[in-house]
């Protein structure tokens, strides 16, 4: 799935189809969260080629944990290719659109244990009032970490990881080119294991209280 003229350094798992057009369009047509425009070779073609051009694996940014990387590229790339045509997915509460809030107990997939999330519908927030993305947060996992979740989890694993260093494991379109604070709810199903559909990160007190003063004042929209 990764180009032939640059390294294979990022592989998209299973996780992220759901964000892709092509062969996956049963899960993704169903999914509420933002979706690529490029299918998931020619995405990864462009993640291979921008660590390339950057100095190769050490131009990954720091994650939540040891197994959690980065890559923030701009959603059109030099060649003029646009990989994403979404806009930003949350937006700030204030008293005019706080009555519209909505929550739900849900699971992303049948492995995980649903939790109590916090949303605004997406006929409640006019699209217009969404900036459009210039950025896309690329969250890599290691492939020793996406080997024991799929363990964990009684997943089939993707023959395509045991040659690569990273996997995608989802693209969150932004405004900025920096990570956002976690969901608060996120490093709660991080911190219950991996058999429960988190990543077995313990949470760190200081990092989840940051988390709540930005998702406080914020909410995603789907």
């Amino acid at each position: 799935m990764s180009s032939s003229t640059s390294s294979s350094h990022v592989v998209t798992d299973q996780f992220a189809y759901r964000q892709f057009p092509e062969s996956h369009a049963d899960t993704s047509s169903s999914y509420g969260g933002s979706k690529m425009t490029t299918t998931c070779s020619a995405f990864e073609e462009v993640c291979n080629s921008y660590i390339d051009a950057n100095g190769g694996l050490d131009c990954l940014k720091e994650g939540y944990a040891p197994f959690c990387k980065h890559i923030f590229i701009p959603v059109t790339t030099p060649s003029g290719l646009t990989l994403c045509s979404a806009s930003v997915n949350y937006v700030e509460v204030n008293l005019s659109n706080e009555s519209l809030l909505l929550t739900s107990y849900e699971a992303r997939n049948d492995k995980e244990l649903p939790v109590l999330t916090r949303y605004f519908p997406p006929n409640s927030i006019p699209p217009t009032s969404l900036p459009s993305a210039t950025h896309l947060d690329v969250i890599l996992y290691s492939r020793s970490q996406i080997l024991k979740e799929n363990i964990d989890t009684s997943t089939p694993s993707n023959p395509n990881h045991a040659n690569t260093p990273w996997s995608i494991v989802s693209v969150k379109p932004q405004t900025v080119d920096y990570e956002l604070p976690m969901n608060p709810i996120t490093a709660m199903r991080n911190a219950l294991g991996t058999e429960y559909g988190g990543s077995g990160k313990p949470i760190d007190r200081e990092e989840y209280m940051k988390a709540v003063e930005f998702w406080k004042k914020y909410a995603i929209v789907k």
